[in-house]
């Protein structure tokens, strides 16, 4: 857990350090679209689907795959142990691609998804109104 922190406040300076403005010390996780791989971890998954317009670009940022893996994995491509805003993700995924087409299933690196962190409640709160009391 000590690792986990300490790369979330790495990953949350280096979106400050980019003009982010998080609210929180720690992000909430989500995925730039659907990841069937993440589903099939569960018997009944559940999904929601949140614009991501909705996020004002200073309280969202995004990791070409996974936080854990993509601060720490040393394998040299480009896109490792960087944090992105909404304008650089679509750069990197023009240029990559998701990685949920091209790594379905994992043979090919730790990258399975496209991870945003998002560093306030508001937008969340009001698709879960009783965890967040409706923000």
């Amino acid at each position: 857990m000590d690792i986990r922190l300490k790369l979330e406040g790495r990953a949350r300076e280096a979106f400050i350090a980019k003009g982010g403005q998080p609210a929180n010390p720690y992000p909430h996780y989500m995925t730039l679209g659907p990841c069937d791989w993440l589903c099939s971890w569960y018997t009944e998954p559940n999904v929601v689907q949140i614009d991501w317009d909705e996020f004002d670009d200073r309280s969202i940022s995004f990791t070409y795959g996974d936080l854990f893996p993509t601060m720490r994995y040393e394998d040299g491509k480009p896109y490792r142990k960087q944090v992105y805003t909404k304008d650089e993700i679509r750069e990197v995924i023009a240029r990559y691609g998701l990685p949920q087409e091209w790594n379905k299933h994992g043979d090919r690196g730790p990258e399975r998804y496209i991870e945003a962190q998002i560093w306030d409640e508001n937008v969340i709160g009001r698709y879960y109104p009783s965890i967040y009391g409706g923000l």
